[in-house]
C-alpha cells in the first residue's frame, strides 16, 4: 500500500469506528443505560468474538449489579438489537484489526451532530436502571 491508500484506509476504519460508537451510545441511550463507550473501550472488546459476547463480556466486568435483574444475555441481546437498527455492520475483531488500534483511537474529525442523534424509536426503558 502506498500512503495514500493508507489514510484512506484509516479514514474508513475511524469511520467504521465512530459509527459503531454512535450506534451503540445511542442503544444505551434508548435503554436507559447510563453508560457510554469510547473509542478505546470498543477496540479493547474486539478482542472478543462476537457483538453480543463483547457486551455481556463488559456489562459483566463494569455493571454487574445490572445482572441483579436482568441476565447478560438479554441485556447483550438488547442493545445489541438496538444498535443493529442504527448500524448493523460489525466492527472487525482485533486479529483483523490490530495494525490500526493506533489510528483508530484517535478522535475522528468527521464526526458531526446529526450522528449522535438517535432515530426517535420510543422503547421502554428497562425497570431499575
Amino acid at each position: 500500500m502506498n500512503p495514500s491508500q493508507f489514510d484512506a484506509h484509516d479514514s474508513a476504519l475511524d469511520a467504521d469506528i465512530q459509527a459503531q460508537l454512535c450506534a451503540y451510545n445511542t442503544a444505551f441511550d434508548e435503554l436507559g443505560l447510563r453508560f457510554r463507550w469510547d473509542a478505546h473501550t470498543l477496540t479493547s472488546l474486539a478482542a472478543i468474538d462476537g457483538e453480543q459476547a463483547r457486551i455481556a463480556a463488559y456489562i459483566e466486568a463494569h455493571h454487574a449489579h445490572l445482572l441483579n435483574a436482568y441476565s447478560a444475555e438479554f441485556l447483550s441481546r438488547a442493545i445489541l438489537e438496538k444498535k443493529n437498527a442504527r448500524y448493523p455492520a460489525c466492527l472487525a475483531t482485533r486479529v483483523e484489526n490490530a495494525q490500526h488500534v493506533n489510528h483508530a483511537t484517535r478522535p475522528s474529525q468527521t464526526t458531526n451532530r446529526r450522528e449522535h442523534l438517535s432515530y426517535g424509536v420510543e422503547l421502554p426503558a428497562l425497570a431499575g436502571v
